[in-house]
């Protein structure tokens, strides 16, 4: 048969095909309709090759029954004589594409939400947008689509409650239901208000954040003397700057096990486990003349960490981040997963960010990392010490 003459399943897959490359915009009235496909027209020559073939097509179309109008046209031939056969299949909307592709109860659920987003929050009308989460409104239990209504409404109305997630008066809007959905509450809110768009939830939504913690060890035992005797302490940053603390050294280590490990240290606190967040310190007054010692993995993220920790406490001085250590201990080195992006790092010196360009380029091999947790405890232990001597005779 004739390449050109459509079959109702070949017409299913070219609508499945349009369907999936254009259903979000015919949510929001996009696309020409009524949309017609032709179904092609047999030529005489196709009879005569294959009269069979045609005769099966014609049945296939006289035995369908779907969404659309089959429309028929009488074609004259000059050894048949008149035909009448099918032409096109004419569509009159969104509704009768969905039924071909089996997807008629989605796109109706998903248009039925669209209009009643739209009838309660003009907005989305006005701004597009709303279709991209075409998935979410074909989708959500009617559950769930209550809460997001009820969510978005409440904070309309309260932009800046200041509440904690917990504190939200919402029946069914928990923490964990909140956790899954912020990238989505946040994009229509900001649907919603229109101007510049927030994309982090806390400010989007009017609520406080969970206060960030920070573990901080006070190895010093004249300093735990000042705290009731603490020596591990894990606490919001904000409690933390208000101590009256007076540290000769400040000590950061990047690795859990190491932070713990550590010994007693006249005038050293220590806080570990920062990563990025190690620009949190710099709001800590007592630590802003403190001389520092920053001790990370030696791959391109813990040097891009202690370039941002120099931004806040610029006498932060590093340890066991240099070539002689990478190299003296090759064999131990692992690799990382990804790269910290090709970066300026003003705040490196010219050592460190030789060990930078190094670990970029592969100098030493593909993406290698050593991870401070690998080097020997006893060599570890005493290149610290040495250079948080230094560091306390800069303070001193």
């Amino acid at each position: 048969m004739s390449k050109k003459l459509l079959t109702p399943e070949q017409v299913k897959d070219w609508l499945i095909r349009r369907y999936n490359n254009q259903h979000r915009a015919w949510l929001e009235g996009g696309g020409d309709w009524p949309l017609e496909v032709s179904l092609g027209v047999p030529t005489e020559a196709d009879f005569t090759a294959d009269i069979s073939a045609v005769r099966h097509w014609v049945d296939a179309w006289a035995n369908w029954r779907g969404a659309g109008e089959l429309r028929q046209e009488p074609r004259k031939y000059l050894r048949l004589g008149s035909q009448t056969l099918p032409s096109s299949v004419v569509l009159p909307g969104p509704d009768e594409v969905a039924a071909w592709c089996g997807q008629e109860r989605r796109w109706r659920r998903a248009a039925q939400r669209h209009a009643d987003l739209v009838s309660r929050w003009p907005q989305f009308q006005e701004r597009r947008g709303l279709a991209r989460y075409f998935d979410v409104l074909a989708d959500y239990a009617e559950a769930d689509y209550a809460r997001l209504l009820t969510a978005l409404a409440w904070m309309l109305d309260h932009p800046a409650s200041g509440l904690y997630v917990r504190q939200l008066p919402l029946e069914g809007v928990d923490t964990k239901w909140l956790e899954k959905r912020r990238g989505l509450i946040v994009d229509l809110l900001g649907l919603l208000r229109g101007g510049e768009v927030e994309t982090d939830f806390y400010a989007a939504c009017g609520l406080a954040r969970t206060p960030h913690r920070v573990r901080m060890r006070v190895l010093c035992p004249a300093l735990r003397a000042q705290v009731g005797g603490l020596k591990d302490i894990e606490a919001p940053v904000e409690e933390l700057a208000a101590l009256q603390l007076a540290p000769q050294v400040l000590l950061m280590v990047e690795n859990q096990e190491t932070g713990v490990a550590l010994p007693d240290m006249t005038g050293v606190v220590a806080f570990m486990r920062l990563g990025a967040a190690v620009a949190t310190l710099g709001t800590i007054p007592w630590l802003q003349a403190c001389p520092a010692v920053y001790w990370g993995d030696i791959d391109t993220h813990g040097l891009a960490i202690l370039a941002r920790a120099r931004q806040v406490l610029p006498l932060t001085r590093s340890v066991m981040m240099d070539v002689a250590t990478l190299e003296r201990y090759a064999a131990l080195t692992v690799q990382e997963p990804a790269q910290y992006p090709d970066a300026e790092l003003a705040e490196l010196t010219a050592d460190e960010r030789e060990v930078f360009d190094g670990l970029r380029s592969g100098r030493w091999g593909a993406k290698v990392r050593l991870e401070q947790e690998r080097i020997t405890w006893p060599d570890a232990l005493e290149a610290l010490l040495s250079v948080v001597e230094r560091a306390r005779r800069q303070w001193s």
